[in-house]
């Protein structure tokens, strides 16, 4: 297409816009509502899911040892264990660190009580690593690994979170395809209805263009543009509201809810969200503003 065409396809596309208000703004408001729907569902999912590493990786195990390992060997063992796949940490706690956490947490009120143990740690043999992995899936197959290793007399994990992770993995991701596919689903099917009513009605415009020897591409390339424009006004606008809505939301509930302060990042920032949901809601808008123009101005191509 020569590039007077395309100057003068994207001039029709746009004056499109303003000759059918009516039509322009349906499909705006539309696309508005599903990617401001898409977007909401988007970021409860992101911060769900933020929050569901961040139970995993706190999820730790703990390794014991054999009587009489010296700390040289236990020193080891950690740098075995840190060598390990999908292992992000692992931090010792000495006999002597073990019992002073102990008088920390349980003669705190009354130190007095533990000076009869001054020379005589009951936790001599206490020493420990506390290890984190990347994914709960894959808490198990580091639990075997290490179970192997030389002077390991027990590891400990927590099994019964484990399980209630993993399975909670499953159902959420589930869930969220579910609810993805519905909204993209919809979303395509009113954007589609929404632009075949407008083409519809120009039904006699692209008829005499054929009539005329216009081209499909030359007849199909305003309406294209028109898509892409609707898709870039309706993507960007639900974007704009879903990030001041986010920061405002985000900052009532921080200084609402003190607790949630204290309790660390519980919630993403907006920018974190934004990273992936801005370019996910453009493409989204810009996509179903293209796929409904191209599809629906196909059926009236035939004269």
């Amino acid at each position: 297409m020569k590039l007077s065409s395309v100057g003068y396809n994207t001039k029709q596309g746009l004056k499109n816009i303003g000759r059918n208000k009516m039509f322009s703004i349906a499909s705006i408001a539309t696309m508005t509502a599903c990617i401001f729907i898409f977007g909401v569902f988007f970021s409860i999912i992101m911060n769900v899911n933020a929050v569901r590493r961040d139970l995993e990786q706190k999820v730790g195990i703990t390794v014991l040892f054999d009587e009489g390992t010296t700390d040289a060997q236990m020193q080891e063992i950690g740098d075995q264990i840190k060598a390990l796949d999908h292992v992000t940490s692992a931090t010792f706690t000495s006999a002597d660190e073990a019992w002073q956490n102990y008088i920390e947490e349980n003669f705190k009120d009354h130190p007095e009580l533990a000076e009869g143990f001054k020379d005589d740690n009951p936790l001599a043999n206490s020493a420990t690593w506390t290890v984190l992995v990347d994914k709960i899936e894959n808490q198990d197959q580091v639990v075997a690994q290490i179970q192997e290793m030389d002077k390991v007399r027990q590891v400990n994990q927590s099994s019964g979170a484990a399980k209630t992770l993993r399975s909670f993995n499953k159902l959420f991701s589930y869930v969220s395809v579910v609810i993805i596919a519905i909204l993209l689903i919809v979303s395509t099917i009113l954007i589609s209805n929404t632009v075949n009513v407008g083409i519809s009605v120009r039904k006699d415009e692209i008829a005499i263009m054929k009539l005329i020897g216009a081209t499909d591409s030359f007849v199909r390339a305003p309406f294209v543009v028109e898509g892409f424009a609707l898709g870039v006004i309706g993507s960007v606008i639900p974007l704009v509201i879903l990030y001041f809505s986010y920061s405002w939301l985000l900052q009532h509930l921080l200084s609402r809810f003190g607790i949630l302060s204290s309790l660390g990042n519980v919630f993403l920032d907006v920018n974190q969200v934004f990273t992936y949901l801005l370019p996910v809601g453009l493409v989204l808008g810009i996509g179903i503003g293209l796929i409904g123009a191209f599809i629906t101005v196909r059926k009236h191509l035939e004269v």
